[in-house]
């Protein structure tokens, strides 16, 4: 397995088509069951955020096919990325960000029949790796297996938020990456 990380945001956008399938198989199977809207909103989520600055994108290819991917990117100061908690009152200082403070994975997906074989672990630790945000957040299904997964990586969780009207409820999770 070759993995490859590409910051150049004109080189990430060239991407996106090895992404979308690999976005596609994944995410249509249980829990999300996603179809052509979710990867089209995919697409479009994408095309804006591989041109943040400290957009990180992780390739791992097989044989030149894309196996999996793992993307992410700082939070801004204007993120409503804490917002939408069910029960939980997050305090200002935990929610405050200045575009270095929180660096979140927005996707991590690996093809099953690659899973199983630390494709995702890699792939995690090189989209990290030169990271220099104080934490790293996420959202993940709680009904999916990743999310006991990102947990035994060392993840904790911050609470349950359904980000947009009509949206699952996300386990929010949050890992120090420095003290």
């Amino acid at each position: 397995m070759k993995y490859t990380t590409v910051t150049d945001p004109v080189a990430a956008g060239r991407e996106l088509g090895d992404l979308a399938p690999v976005y596609e198989a994944v995410f249509a199977e249980p829990p999300y069951l996603e179809g052509p809207r979710d990867v089209a909103e995919f697409l479009e989520r994408y095309q804006r955020e591989h041109k943040t600055p400290g957009f990180r994108l992780v390739l791992a290819r097989d044989g030149g096919e894309l196996a999996g991917f793992a993307y992410g990117l700082p939070l801004a100061s204007t993120t409503g990325w804490w917002s939408g908690f069910q029960d939980t009152d997050l305090p200002e200082e935990f929610t405050r960000e200045d575009g270095h403070r929180t660096f979140v994975v927005m996707e991590l997906a690996v093809l099953a029949d690659r899973r199983g074989h630390g494709v995702g672990r890699a792939l995690h630790t090189a989209l990290l790796d030169g990271v220099t945000a104080e934490r790293v957040t996420l959202t993940v299904r709680p009904e999916a297996l990743a999310a006991a997964w990102y947990e035994h990586l060392g993840y904790l969780v911050v609470g349950l938020t359904q980000p947009w009207d009509g949206a699952p409820v996300y386990r929010s999770m949050i890992k120090p990456l420095r003290p």
